[in-house]
């Protein structure tokens, strides 16, 4: 559902030109004679590094590079928060509803069960004490409370919430076949992916055992080509899927004694749905008869031939983008930037759609969208560009927004949660940072909010682009870099 009282986009560009200071518009970004000095002399000084920071009012402290365009990989996970944020509200949620169309006789369901879905990217165990099947398991209580034993009839998704393209404008097919390159659906189970678990624990040569999530199901296919290695060896990971199907190739080394989870991707989400919830009322003695069948075509779901047998709302917006923000979750992004789509338009939402919002809100926010390049909402698509000074105008301008503290409580805590719980732990900036990381190949950037040692509240965006060195090494040096300007202000 969504709010009625969403601030558009005309009010928050009026309300920011009354509230913000002047300063906030000034160009003159200043070349930081320290932060030049630490690039400089690190090992990754022949990468392409960009640093912009400003105080509350908006005025620019440090700038180096700050108008240079730069792939900041997750960090523009910020500037789709916020503007799916202010399109839904933070106490938006998804109702995902389960239909019958005919009648029961007895103990049988005359008749199809539809599932409609309408984005929900939390049908798993987050939200639910990691119990996985925490919808299907409503959906088969409210059939078993009937006393349906039988459906004889077919089993439908309905996936026409969102449109029929899998995954945003320029995805690496690398990606595709893990965790975070995943299909996006308006019908999506478990994140779209299987877990597996992999247990080194027989001889050295031999093939490691296998399991995974749901059911150990054949709607995969894993090919273990797997080998255990001596225990002093080092794990070598490998995992493919070969696109357009759900044949999943592993050939992973693994050292004796070693376990591995992995969650990889599948084909045909939708499909994937409906085949576990089918194994999962059959093996609570729920047999259905007809076909698993997906439906892409929008229908009169108030029409008196849909009868609602159940239906389950998730949790608040407010708690979905802190799964964005601090996990730095793909698939929670995309879908929930597609739902932004399909509820403003009142159309199938498609990616170009929810991006066009967030055009839309980025100039709200006074930044320049004429320097600003965007094919998904998660930062993967490698032709994604921004300045840091744009993001960094993003994170001030967020301040004067009615729902700051919302956006604020889903970014990662320095030493404490999300990606930078191991960050920052051992020092007087533990606790002192709410902020988002990113990364890429070649690109590492860290942007957020920092409380100096003055106690002044600071607006930063780092990126390094196009780096050679570890990635662990770009970390060493964004960390130094923060720390001074800890010390600094």
């Amino acid at each position: 559902m969504v709010d009625t009282k969403l601030i558009s986009a005309s009010a928050l560009v009026l309300a920011l030109s009354l509230v913000l200071p002047k300063a906030l518009h000034a160009q003159d970004l200043i070349a930081s004679s320290d932060v030049k000095q630490i690039v400089n002399d690190s090992k990754a000084d022949n990468a392409f590094w960009s640093v912009t920071v400003r105080d509350t009012t908006g005025r620019v402290l440090e700038g180096y590079h700050s108008k240079k365009l730069v792939r900041p990989a997750s960090n523009i996970k910020l500037l789709t928060t916020a503007a799916i944020l202010n399109e839904l509200g933070p106490d938006y949620t998804y109702t995902t509803k389960m239909y019958g169309v005919g009648h029961q006789e007895g103990d049988t369901w005359d008749g199809d069960i539809i599932i409609r879905g309408v984005g929900d990217p939390s049908i798993s165990g987050k939200y639910y004490n990691a119990d996985r099947f925490h919808v299907f398991d409503k959906f088969f209580m409210a059939l078993h409370s009937l006393g349906i034993k039988k459906i004889d009839g077919n089993l439908i998704g309905n996936d026409s919430f969102f449109d029929q393209k899998p995954y945003p404008k320029g995805w690496s097919w690398q990606d595709l076949s893990y965790y975070y390159g995943v299909e996006i659906n308006a019908l999506s189970f478990n994140n779209n992916a299987v877990d597996l678990r992999v247990y080194a624990d027989g001889k050295v040569g031999d093939e490691p055992e296998i399991e995974w999530f749901p059911f150990d199901t054949d709607y995969v296919n894993f090919v273990n080509n797997q080998v255990i290695t001596p225990a002093d060896s080092k794990y070598d990971e490998y995992y493919h899927r070969l696109l357009g199907t759900n044949t999943i190739i592993l050939g992973s080394k693994l050292p004796k004694n070693y376990v591995e989870k992995e969650s990889l991707s599948i084909f045909n989400a939708p499909m994937f749905f409906l085949d576990t919830f089918k194994k999962y009322l059959e093996d609570g003695d729920i047999d259905v008869k007809g076909d698993l069948i997906v439906d892409d075509q929008p229908q009169d779901w108030n029409s008196s031939q849909y009868k609602i047998l159940a239906k389950h709302q998730s949790v608040s917006l407010r708690k979905l983008l802190k799964q964005v923000n601090k996990e730095s979750d793909n698939f929670y992004t995309e879908m929930l930037l597609k739902t932004a789509a399909a509820e403003h338009f009142g159309a199938a939402g498609s990616t170009e759609m929810g991006l066009s919002l967030v055009k839309e809100f980025a100039d709200s926010m006074q930044m320049d969208t004429t320097n600003i390049v965007m094919n998904d909402g998660s930062g993967m698509a490698p032709a994604t560009l921004i300045t840091t000074a744009d993001l960094t105008k993003l994170l001030i301008n967020m301040r004067y927004h009615p729902d700051f503290e919302v956006y604020q409580n889903s970014l990662s805590i320095s030493g404490v949660d999300g990606s930078l719980e191991n960050r920052f732990t051992s020092s007087n900036l533990k606790g002192n940072i709410l902020g988002k990381t990113g990364y890429v190949s070649g690109v590492r950037s860290l942007s957020g909010y920092l409380q100096a040692s003055s106690g002044q509240t600071l607006a930063f965006s780092i990126a390094a682009n196009n780096y050679t060195v570890e990635t662990s090494y770009i970390d060493y040096v964004e960390d130094k870099i923060v720390r001074k300007l800890y010390s600094s202000y």
